[in-house]
C-alpha cells in the first residue's frame, strides 16, 4: 500500500552519519511505500549508500524497519521532554498558559515531521507489528504521559486543577490535544497558525471544565443552586 501524504525525512548533509542518513532514507520510504512496497534498492538509493551498507549497518528489512521506528520514537520524545521543560508550574494564567504549552506541542510534536511519519507507519504496519506498536506504546506516549502527569500532579497540589488520579488526566489531556488534529495529519492537509490555535484552545477548555478547580465563589454558587 502506497501512501502519498507521508512527510519526507531527508538525510542529513555534510559530515552527517551514514546511519542517520539510512535511517532517514528508510522512514520516509516506508512510510512512503508501506512496508510490502519498500525495499532495500529503493532505501539505499534515497540514502545514497550501497545495499551491503545497509545489511551491514541494520540487517534485513524486518529488522531494519524495527530500529526505524525506535529510533523516531527516540528523537520524537526529545523534541516531547523539551517541551515538557516549558510547562507553566507556575501559571499566571493557567487557561492562557496551558493553551500556550498546548499550541508548542502540537506544533512541535504532533504537527511535526517526524511524529507524523511514526503514527502513519504505525497505522499502516501496527497489526503486521504488534509487540512493535506495544513497545512504542510504552517508550513513547507512555514516557511523555508520566511525565505529564507530574506535572499536572503539581499543579493540583498548588490548587490551580482538581485532580484525582494525575496518569488518567495526563492521558485525556493529550488525548484533547491530538483530537482535533490527528486526522488532518494522518492523511496530509496543512492546518494554519490560528487552526492549531483553535485546537489547543479548544482542548484545553474542555480540559478544565474537567479538572479545573472552582473558585470558592463557583462552589457558593453550586450549593445555592443545589439547595
Amino acid at each position: 500500500m502506497r501512501h502519498r501524504n507521508c512527510p519526507d525525512i531527508l538525510p542529513p548533509r555534510g559530515h552527517a552519519a551514514k546511519r542517520r542518513s539510512i535511517i532517514d532514507a528508510a522512514a520516509a520510504v516506508f512510510c512512503r511505500e508501506g512496508f510490502a512496497g519498500a525495499n532495500i534498492d529503493i532505501i539505499a538509493a534515497e540514502a545514497g549508500v550501497s545495499r551491503q551498507t545497509i545489511y551491514n549497518h541494520h540487517g534485513d528489512k524486518d529488522k531494519l524497519f524495527a530500529t526505524v521506528l525506535r529510533e523516531i520514537t527516540e528523537r520524537t520524545n526529545e523534541r516531547a521532554f523539551a517541551i515538557l521543560d516549558t510547562f507553566p508550574d507556575q501559571p499566571d494564567d493557567l487557561e492562557a498558559d496551558l493553551v500556550a504549552f498546548a499550541l508548542r506541542f502540537n506544533k512541535n510534536c504532533i504537527w511535526g515531521r517526524e511524529g507524523t511519519v511514526l503514527r502513519k507507519m504505525l497505522m499502516a504496519e501496527g497489526e503486521r507489528y504488534p509487540e512493535l506498536y506495544e513497545v512504542w506504546r510504552r517508550e513513547g506516549p507512555g514516557k511523555i504521559e508520566s511525565a505529564l502527569a507530574s506535572r499536572l500532579a503539581r499543579l493540583a497540589h498548588a490548587g490551580y486543577l482538581d485532580i484525582d488520579d494525575p496518569d488518567i488526566a495526563a492521558r485525556q489531556f493529550m488525548a484533547l490535544n491530538n483530537a482535533e488534529i490527528n486526522m488532518p495529519s494522518m492523511f496530509g492537509r496543512s492546518l494554519s497558525d490560528d487552526e492549531l490555535l483553535t485546537a489547543a484552545r479548544r482542548a484545553v477548555r474542555t480540559f478544565l471544565r474537567a479538572f479545573g478547580r472552582r473558585t470558592p465563589r463557583a462552589d457558593r454558587a453550586q450549593a445555592v443552586q443545589e439547595a
